[in-house]
């Protein structure tokens, strides 16, 4: 049965209309993600990143060392955004990561096992729980440690609701130092927070992705009445503009969006006399 609620829950995902949203989820059996999948695959759907959405709250968190040569981002949740903004949750999340930081794990299950006070890090959480009268989870964490010469950034976006934590590598021990290198740090972290990239390259952006947008693309052709060998052909002109879009170096800058990401490294590499390279970031929002 297609109720009310399920149209309207496919129809926040998607800001398609009610009308094509109970159609959808009639053509799938009432099942929703592939409800929005058939949205986009019929065009309609006007908002596809929001598919994968949930409705946990929370805040991203990050801490970085004094040298920026290390640092963690970390997404603990709650049930409603009245606790995001409480400032005992908002408190217990600092310590919360500052003990993960500081002890220079990994990764959330070593994270989790740490000693905090008369248990672990996991009872410390399952205590506030108690406390807050909200579920809580720390969700995921991230932590990077700078290899060679470069710095650690972090960014956080809407209160929390956004992170960013990015290595960028250059030659040089002393470009670090310098207000050049620092500002355009700065911006890659606005700029990541801005545009969400899904990896760094083309190498980076999962299979199964490209495949999932090749097969959209291919009933999207389709359903416009292109020849199926003709389809083909056209679908690597789509895919280049998807990479251009999803792949960080390939990215138009938010502030100049005629330069790439790699061609901004590259200038300011020629500016501060030294070689700048981005090795890695992540971004987190909440729920995502």
């Amino acid at each position: 049965m297609i109720t009310a609620s399920l149209v309207k829950e496919l129809r926040d995902m998607t800001s398609a209309g009610m009308m094509d949203c109970k159609k959808a989820l009639t053509e799938n059996n009432g099942d929703i993600e592939a409800s929005a999948k058939w949205l986009r695959e019929k065009g309609i759907s006007k908002a596809a990143k929001k598919a994968g959405r949930d409705a946990k709250e929370g805040l991203i968190y990050a801490t970085l060392d004094d040298s920026a040569q290390s640092g963690v981002l970390a997404e603990i949740n709650c049930e409603t955004d009245f606790v995001a903004k409480n400032e005992s949750f908002q408190a217990f999340v600092a310590d919360l990561v500052g003990t993960a930081a500081s002890a220079g794990v990994n990764d959330l299950a070593a994270a989790l096992a740490l000693p905090k006070g008369e248990g672990t890090l996991e009872t410390f959480v399952q205590s506030k729980v108690i406390e807050l009268g909200e579920n809580l989870q720390f969700r995921r964490m991230a932590r990077f440690e700078v290899s060679g010469n470069g710095a650690i950034a972090s960014y956080i976006h809407l209160g929390g609701k956004v992170g960013v934590l990015v290595e960028v590598g250059c030659d040089k021990a002393d470009t670090t130092s310098g207000d050049g290198f620092k500002n355009l740090v700065k911006d890659l972290t606005l700029h990541i927070a801005a545009t969400a990239p899904a990896g760094l390259s083309a190498e980076d952006i999962p299979a199964e992705l490209v495949e999932a947008e090749s097969d959209v693309f291919r009933k999207q052709l389709a359903n416009e009445g292109k020849p199926a060998e003709m389809i083909e052909k056209i679908i690597p002109g789509k895919l280049k503009k998807f990479y251009s879009e999803q792949c960080l170096l390939q990215q138009g800058f938010v502030k100049d969006p005629d330069t790439s990401i790699a061609a901004l490294l590259e200038a300011s590499g020629k500016e501060l006399g030294d070689t700048l390279t981005i090795r890695r970031f992540v971004r987190f929002g909440v729920g995502e």
